[in-house]
């Protein structure tokens, strides 16, 4: 397959699963056309038109990422279909799973050890490492909440004995994550990066003034 084609070819797996997106979600080219103009680019209804119907060979890098937000998809499932394409052309002449495709264009292919500090791929990996930090974090943090808001509401005595020894040892795990979170967003400021801002309910986990208390102000 010459390049040209394997652009061309591209662009109509994306069309497809534009139009098959559209369709799940109710809209008409109008209504998704409408949608995109909502978000700051206007893509007009004969482009999406044009592109669905395979008149259009290219689809811009700018209009691909609106018209996915306005579908409520991710852009790489429209680029890597799982559910529809078992395998795809990577590039051209080079035929893959559909799932290891998506994998190299998300940095997710398997690799023998750490990637080299600074790497691209050992950003990502570094990113999604503190993603996984604040998830825990949040579930730890809402778990001793929780169970202390339980503890504080029951008529029972034993019971409550029961839940603030329960709180407490939460707690204890939620100080631990949230102390861990701390120190990981310390050492990527020290590298220079930038984290990302934290959800509301882990905003005290960077104000240094304060003890890492998954209480809050309760």
């Amino acid at each position: 397959m010459s390049n040209e084609d394997w652009a061309k070819q591209l662009t109509a797996r994306v069309a497809e699963e534009l139009r098959t997106a559209r369709k799940a979600a109710g809209l008409t080219v109008a209504e998704l056309a409408g949608a995109c103009a909502d978000r700051g680019l206007p893509v007009p209804a004969t482009t999406i038109t044009n592109l669905e119907n395979g008149r259009r060979h290219s689809v811009d890098l700018a209009e691909f990422l609106v018209l996915a937000d306005a579908l409520d998809v991710p852009p790489v499932s429209l680029l890597y279909p799982l559910a529809s394409a078992p395998s795809v052309e990577r590039l051209p002449g080079q035929e893959t799973s559909t799932w290891q495709a998506l994998a190299w264009f998300t940095g997710e292919t398997p690799t023998t050890g750490p990637a080299p500090e600074g790497s691209h791929r050992e950003l990502l990996d570094t990113f999604r490492a503190h993603a996984d930090a604040v998830a825990t974090a949040l579930v730890s943090t809402s778990l001793a909440k929780e169970r202390r808001r339980k503890a504080s509401t029951t008529l029972d005595p034993a019971r409550r004995a029961t839940l603030l020894e329960a709180a407490t040892g939460y707690e204890e795990l939620a100080f631990d994550d949230c102390r861990e979170l701390r120190a990981f967003r310390t050492t990527l400021r020290e590298r220079g990066l930038h984290p990302p801002a934290l959800p509301e309910e882990l905003a005290f986990v960077d104000q240094e003034d304060t003890e890492d208390d998954p209480k809050g102000d309760e």
